[in-house]
């Protein structure tokens, strides 16, 4: 598992993050805006997150070896209680799934392994926290290790799932991502047709974008809800964000 993460670890940041977006959206007008997701409401918020739990537990339950094909919610479900029966199945599956069970993963990049499972339900109620406290204006500080985690899943298995799955890029360069509260940097190469390769930076590399910052805005950014420092080319940071 990377950067001395585990399943322990991913679960007890997970409850910790759950907690903060259920208060969020238990206190939020259901039919108020989320700025950070155009379009959405706390509604359609509450409705994403309680299908994304759905659909990635599933893997945890059964240890499927094949992508899953859900039937949608049913017709009229209650967000809050739909969002509350699938947090209830998180804390009770997290746990108790080893991180070496064999499950089909999104990536290309990374095993079919179920700590993969636990690192991105992690880090995706971690993102939709920061969109529910950011449009009420609650906005939490998070923590720099974590953040340092969430770019390197971004980076080394994210963008491999991006472009393995859409239009491979065709962008042509290369990224650095150096962060400055914390040692980490990746590097980022991008060649048309093909996924990104990613490695740790050399000293003094030169890259054709350079990005810098904390880890916090680094990790935010690359997902478009905070501005990123770089310089270069526009081009290859297209390639790069998330969204």
């Amino acid at each position: 598992m990377p950067g001395g993460w585990t399943t322990q670890r991913w679960t007890e940041v997970f409850t910790e993050q759950a907690a903060m977006f259920r208060a969020a959206v238990g206190k939020a007008d259901p039919a108020a805006a989320v700025p950070s997701c155009p379009g959405w409401t706390f509604t359609d918020l509450t409705l994403h997150v309680g299908r994304f739990l759905e659909t990635s537990l599933e893997y945890l339950r059964t240890g499927s070896t094949v992508q899953l094909r859900l039937p949608p919610p049913p017709a009229g479900v209650a967000p809050l209680e739909y969002l509350d029966a699938q947090l209830a199945k998180a804390a009770e599956l997290l746990p108790a799934t080893p991180g070496n069970r064999t499950a089909w993963t999104f990536s290309p990049a990374a095993p079919d392994l179920a700590w993969v499972w636990h690192r991105r339900i992690a880090h995706k109620i971690d993102l939709r926290r920061w969109d529910a406290q950011a449009a009420l204006r609650e906005l939490v500080v998070g923590d720099a290790d974590f953040a340092v985690d969430g770019i390197d899943e971004v980076l080394t298995t994210l963008l491999a799932a991006k472009y393995s799955t859409d239009v491979p890029p065709t962008a042509k360069g290369t990224a650095l991502v150096q962060l400055t509260d914390v040692p980490e940097a990746w590097v980022v190469t991008f060649t048309p047709g093909l996924v990104p390769e990613v490695r740790a930076a050399w000293p003094g590399e030169e890259t054709d974008l350079r990005i810098t910052g904390e880890a916090q805005l680094v990790h935010y950014g690359l997902w478009g809800r905070l501005p990123v420092k770089r310089t270069g080319e526009e081009q290859i940071w297209f390639a790069l964000k998330m969204d």
